[in-house]
């Protein structure tokens, strides 16, 4: 065990979660300012048709980034595996912008991709909260930096302007402007992070656990092992399914959102005020959230946000795109609802496995979700395009309740077990 006495654990845990949040901000605005123009940018190089693919390419890069970067977190510490994300975010960021002043969309669209190492920093962010944090406290203190991330979401797209202004006085294309505030905030980030977060909090978390981290090292989890042991865990099981699916309902009727609006001429003005409350509504109340998962427990929680999930697909869904009140409450429903399933999700992925594997089954879980994310996205377009909006939002609700049936067997098995 360890000679290290609680409260200087719990110092450096307050310290630890004051270095995330803060790296989680600027993280936040390199990955809000690039998501802002990229589509714009993407039309600009390769066409309309071609819009879709910085998104699409930013979440599958960000799922595909968290391999190697879970691997080096496995073998030498958090530390290591966030300035690793965000060096591969930078290089991405580097590449659109060549491409932009090229004119050249097969040099940006690879850096399209690489910018996902910013989205898999934010998200394996979390998990470091939580290494060090008391049982009591987990939820919180990993809300807290994934609140952390509402601030650079603001922050980034507001920049766009100013640096297009920037951009265009050294000859580059205005919309690269953004990407260029993008390599200034994740080095900054990156910078924070190595000389801030020391020591690493997995390894003192060993340290508190007497875990022997030759062992770790000596023989790292395989991928595919690591997403087997969480489903040999039940409570992990149901922290996965939750992540996993509120993350696939939410970017399904988020994405088809502003092309019902479209149909209805919507303005531009109209459906950046929607979006932009659903965004506040995935993030303005996590603290709350983290909370309540810390107080009333990770389960209800989850079926707190399977109900809001549901309450968001029934305004939504009978909306028409002229309903723009309907549809922004449903939007801020959205947001709310995924960001309880998140939260409580991952908290409890987190404490259901064993310390000195979780940056691999976290990495093996994030890779999951984003899969289940960009998947989602893409079927959700057929959906509409075969059907209607409406029935995108019956289909989610339906995935929501199976979500609510895996969460429910798990909680009455805990409670039998218990008994």
């Amino acid at each position: 065990m360890t000679d290290r006495a609680a409260p200087e654990v719990q110092q450096l845990q307050k310290r630890t979660v004051f270095t995330l949040a803060g790296a989680q901000i600027l993280g936040g605005i390199g990955v809000a300012s690039g998501a802002a123009v990229g589509a714009l940018l993407a039309a600009d190089l390769a066409g309309d048709a071609f819009s879709g693919l910085s998104s699409a390419s930013n979440v599958i890069g960000g799922a595909l980034i968290a391999i190697p970067v879970t691997k080096v977190m496995t073998e030498s510490g958090r530390r290591p595996g966030l300035v690793l994300a965000y060096v591969i975010g930078i290089i991405g960021a580097i590449l659109i912008v060549l491409g932009a002043a090229l004119d050249q969309f097969a040099i940006a669209w690879p850096g399209m991709f690489l910018m996902g190492g910013g989205s898999a920093a934010g998200l394996q962010s979390r998990y470091a909260a939580t290494d060090l944090a008391e049982p009591k406290n987990r939820g919180r203190d990993l809300s807290i930096v994934v609140w952390a991330t509402t601030i650079g979401s603001v922050i980034g797209p507001n920049l766009a302007e100013t640096m297009g202004d920037v951009a265009e006085k050294f000859n580059l294309a205005r919309l690269s402007g953004s990407y260029l505030m993008t390599i200034v905030v994740f080095a900054a980030a990156l910078i924070l992070l190595q000389f801030a977060l020391r020591p690493d909090p997995l390894h003192v978390a060993e340290e508190v656990d007497g875990i022997n981290p030759a062992l770790r090292k000596q023989k790292p989890l395989p991928l595919k092992e690591a997403l087997a042991l969480i489903f040999t865990i039940r409570s992990a099981t149901a922290g996965l399914a939750s992540m996993a699916l509120g993350q696939a309902v939410m970017v399904s009727v988020m994405s088809m959102t502003p092309v019902h609006l479209q149909h209805a001429d919507a303005s531009l003005g109209v459906v950046g005020a929607i979006i932009s409350g659903h965004i506040t509504g995935m993030y303005i109340a996590s603290p709350l959230i983290g909370i309540a998962t810390d107080r009333i427990g990770r389960r209800p929680v989850i079926m707190t946000g399977v109900l809001i999930l549901l309450a968001s697909f029934a305004l939504a869904g009978q909306a028409t795109g002229h309903d723009h009140v309907q549809l922004a409450i449903g939007l801020f429903l959205l947001g709310l609802g995924w960001s309880c399933t998140m939260i409580a999700g991952s908290t409890l992925l987190t404490e259901s496995i064993p310390v000195e594997t979780r940056p691999r089954t976290q990495g093996a879980a994030d890779l999951a979700m984003g899969i289940c994310g960009a998947t989602a996205g893409v079927v959700s377009g057929i959906i509409v395009g075969i059907g209607s909006y409406a029935m995108l939002n019956l289909i989610a609700a339906s995935v929501v309740v199976v979500l609510s049936v895996i969460v429910v067997r798990e909680w009455l098995t805990v409670r039998l077990a218990a008994a």
